[in-house]
């Protein structure tokens, strides 16, 4: 009994403290789960280009391009638009230069971002709600490393967020309402609510305080149930014990006929 009585005490004030955690997990687990998680990164959003690179495209060479940028790494050569563009990092900074004559291109303007944008959104005939370029304190979906961003708003019903690099001219994040939502519920899941890590010190605190507490929960139930079990037993060994009796009876009944 002493055990049933700190089971139940325990088990009370443990819920109390983690039972609204139990909640949370439940609805934010339950989002996650059925939401399409290829739908909430936003591949939907974003047109599949395929664009070949014509030699005659490309009239400033490699070596130029090192001739007057002698520090620059990790060159590429792809498109901005329907341009051939050289793109590489230099002292830290990304940088277009055209792939016609050298000229830079970088960092680009609102009116090129936004075709840009436009270009890369998979529904034809996209209406563009608002354009921001972002310098510094991103918003919370947005790293810093890709600071500068032009951030083009669609007029959608989910409104994406498109933020295209201001020194590459690249998509490099997309994001939509259903993605915020469930970067929040992901946060409230693993009880991290700025970085968004699982692995830190309150969930597992909480964590343990919820394994014990349904342990308490077990026992519990145990108590609960046994009650009902012994009353059953009890039943059956009072029949048994009638059925004897009654056959003792019947015997000695028959000895004295």
């Amino acid at each position: 009994m002493t055990l049933h009585r700190n089971s139940r005490k325990y088990h009370k004030w443990l819920m109390l403290f983690v039972g609204l955690q139990f909640i949370v997990w439940s609805a934010s687990g339950t989002y996650m789960v059925l939401m399409d998680i290829d739908y909430i990164h936003g591949d939907s959003f974003v047109a599949a280009k395929k664009q070949s690179l014509k030699p005659e495209k490309v009239q400033y060479s490699f070596r130029q391009l090192l001739a007057e940028h002698a520090q620059a790494k990790n060159i590429e050569l792809g498109f901005m638009l329907k341009q051939a563009v050289y793109r590489f990092s230099l002292n830290k900074e990304k940088v277009i230069i055209s792939a016609k004559d050298g000229q830079q291109l970088s960092p680009i303007n609102k009116s090129l971002a936004t075709e840009i944008a436009k270009q890369n959104y998979a529904h034809k005939n996209a209406v563009i709600s608002s354009v921001q370029l972002i310098t510094a304190e991103p918003p919370r979906e947005l790293s810093t490393r890709h600071l500068p961003v032009w951030r083009i708003d669609f007029d959608h019903f989910a409104s994406p967020s498109f933020y295209i690099s201001a020194n590459s001219a690249q998509l490099v994040t997309k994001r939509h309402s259903f993605w915020r939502i469930f970067d929040w519920m992901f946060a409230f899941h693993v009880m991290d609510y700025i970085d968004e890590s699982p692995d830190n010190k309150l969930l597992l605190i909480v964590s343990v305080l919820a394994f014990i507490a349904s342990i308490f929960g077990l026992v519990l139930t145990y108590y609960r149930l046994a009650p009902a079990q012994n009353k059953r037993n009890k039943g059956k060994s009072r029949r048994v014990k009638l059925s004897q009796s009654k056959s003792r009876e019947r015997a000695a009944n028959e000895k004295t006929e």
